[in-house]
C-alpha cells in the first residue's frame, strides 16, 4: 500500500525503552505511513547519539527533565504527535503533550495509572466496585493485615507492572513470607533507580475469585472505543499471576463483555484519561467485573502482532493515524480469531539452547514464533521476573481452535537452562 499522502511531513515523537519491543513495528508502520518517526530512548547519556539512529537520549525515571530534552529538540524540529510504548515512558508522554498542546492524557492521570493505591483511591471515590485493599510500607518490620481484608489476599508493588511481584497468600505465614519477598524485590537497582516514592509501598488487596479479561481500547476525546477483548484462558490463581495465553474473540457472553466495557469507561472516567492507547486487566467475579488496572499505553511486548484491523491494518498504524488526528478507515478487527502465548520462564538460570522450533511452527494454526530470549541470557521467572523467553502467535476459525494450536506449539518446546548465580 502506498503512503498516505495527508500524513507526509507529520513527525510522530516515539518514547520507548531500551527493551521496547515494539519500537520496530511502529517504524515500519510509520514508513508505510509516510510518516516521520523520531525516537526517544533511554539509552546511553554519555555519547551524543549512541546507536547512530539520531534518537534522542532520555531518562525516564526523571520525566520532567526528559521532557525538557524534549521541548528543546521541539524548538528546532517541531513534532505533531508523541506515542509512549511500555509503562515507563508514559508520564513523559504526558507531560510532554500538556506543554505542546498535543492531544494526550494528563499527567495526573498517568500518574494513577502508575500507581496502583492511587488508582485504587480514585475508583473508590468514583464508587467503581473493587476489592478492599490497603497500602504499607514496605519497611514495616511487622506488618498487620487489616481484618476488613483477610485471606486470602494479593500483595502487590505499587510502582511494577506484567505482574512483577505479585504473590497471593493464604494465611498470616505466606504474607510474611510474600511480604519480605516483595521488600527484597523493591530494592534491586533496576526498581530503585525508577527514583518513585511508590517504590516505598505494598500494597495488599482481597483476592478476587474469578477469570481475567484484557481490553485493548483507544480513547478519543475521553470516549472509549474498544479494539479487542482477549480471554486468559489460563486461571490466574496464584500463588504468581505470571500471564501466558490471549485469545481473541472473548468467549465470554456478550451481556457480560458489555458489563466490561462499562466497567472499563467508570474506571477510565475515574482516572481522568483522555486520549490515546490504553490496556485494561479486569477479573470477572462473581458479582460482577472489577478493574484490576489500566495502562495508558498499548499492549506489551509483541503481542500486538495478534491484532489486525479493517484489510489488514496492524495495532501501530492504526495507533500513529489516531495520535495525528487522522481518518481510520475501521476500528473492526479481523474476523479470524487470532492468540498469543507468552512463552514462560520455567526456571532461573542461563538460556544455554532451544529445541523443538522447528517442530512446532509445523502445528496448523500456527503463525509465527519469536524467541525474544537470547542464548547465554540470565532468565528470571515470576515473580521478581517480568520479561518472557519468547512469543508464539496463531490465527484460525475460533478461539478454541487457536488455542489448541497455541498449547500444542507451546508443548513441542524445549528450553536448556543452566543454573546461575542468585541475584542480589
Amino acid at each position: 500500500m502506498a503512503a498516505d499522502h495527508q500524513l507526509n511531513g507529520k513527525r510522530v515523537l516515539l518514547l520507548f525503552t531500551t527493551t521496547g519491543y515494539q519500537a520496530a513495528a511502529f517504524q515500519e508502520a510509520a514508513k508505510k505511513l509516510g510518516v516521520g518517526l523520531v525516537a526517544g530512548s533511554d539509552r546511553c547519556h554519555v555519547l551524543e547519539d549512541p546507536w547512530r539512529d539520531g534518537a534522542i537520549p532520555l531518562r525516564f525515571e526523571n520525566p520532567s527533565a526528559s521532557a525538557e530534552v524534549v521541548f528543546e529538540y521541539n524548538r528546532k524540529d517541531p513534532i505533531d504527535a508523541v506515542i509512549a510504548i511500555g509503562d515507563k515512558p508514559t508520564l513523559t508522554a504526558a507531560l510532554v503533550s500538556e506543554a505542546l498542546g498535543l492531544p494526550g492524557n494528563l499527567p495526573a492521570a498517568v500518574r494513577a495509572c502508575r500507581d496502583k493505591f492511587q488508582f485504587r483511591e480514585l475508583l473508590r471515590a468514583a464508587r467503581v466496585p473493587g476489592p478492599a485493599y490497603c497500602r504499607l510500607s514496605a519497611q514495616s518490620d511487622f506488618p498487620q493485615i487489616p481484618a476488613e481484608i483477610g485471606f486470602p489476599c494479593v500483595l502487590k508493588p505499587l510502582c511494577l507492572s506484567a505482574s512483577r511481584g505479585v504473590i497471593r497468600a493464604n494465611n498470616a505465614e505466606q504474607f510474611a513470607a510474600a511480604f519480605s519477598r516483595i521488600r527484597a524485590l523493591l530494592q534491586w537497582p533496576d526498581i530503585r533507580m525508577m527514583k518513585e516514592e511508590a517504590a516505598d509501598w505494598i500494597l495488599v488487596e482481597s483476592f478476587l475469585e474469578g477469570t481475567e479479561v484484557a481490553l485493548e481500547g483507544i480513547l478519543d476525546r475521553g470516549v472509549l472505543k474498544v479494539l479487542a477483548l482477549f480471554d486468559k484462558p489460563d486461571p490466574l490463581e496464584g500463588p504468581y499471576f505470571e500471564e501466558s495465553i490471549y485469545v481473541t474473540p472473548s468467549r465470554v457472553p456478550e451481556s457480560l463483555q458489555a458489563q466490561i466495557v462499562r466497567s472499563t469507561e467508570l474506571a477510565i472516567k475515574a482516572v481522568e484519561l483522555f486520549h490515546g492507547p490504553i490496556h485494561a486487566e479486569v477479573r470477572v467475579t462473581p458479582e460482577g467485573p472489577r478493574v484490576l488496572e489500566i495502562a495508558a499505553r498499548p499492549i506489551g511486548g509483541l503481542c500486538s502482532r495478534s491484532l489486525r484491523f479493517g484489510t489488514g491494518v496492524t495495532l501501530e498504524e492504526l495507533i500513529i493515524r489516531h495520535a495525528l488526528g487522522m481518518s481510520i478507515q475501521s476500528l473492526n478487527r479481523e474476523q479470524e480469531a487470532s492468540g498469543v502465548m507468552m512463552i514462560p520462564v520455567p526456571a532461573a538460570g542461563l538460556l544455554k539452547e532451544v529445541k523443538g522450533e522447528a517442530v512446532a511452527r509445523q502445528i496448523s494454526r500456527i503463525e509465527d514464533i519469536v524467541i525474544s530470549a537470547k542464548l547465554q541470557q540470565k532468565l528470571v521467572p515470576w515473580p521478581e521476573g517480568s520479561s518472557y523467553l519468547g512469543f508464539i502467535f496463531a490465527r484460525g476459525p475460533s478461539p478454541a481452535e487457536v488455542e489448541t494450536a497455541l498449547r500444542q506449539a507451546h508443548s513441542k518446546l524445549e528450553f536448556v537452562i543452566t543454573p546461575a548465580l542468585p541475584i542480589v
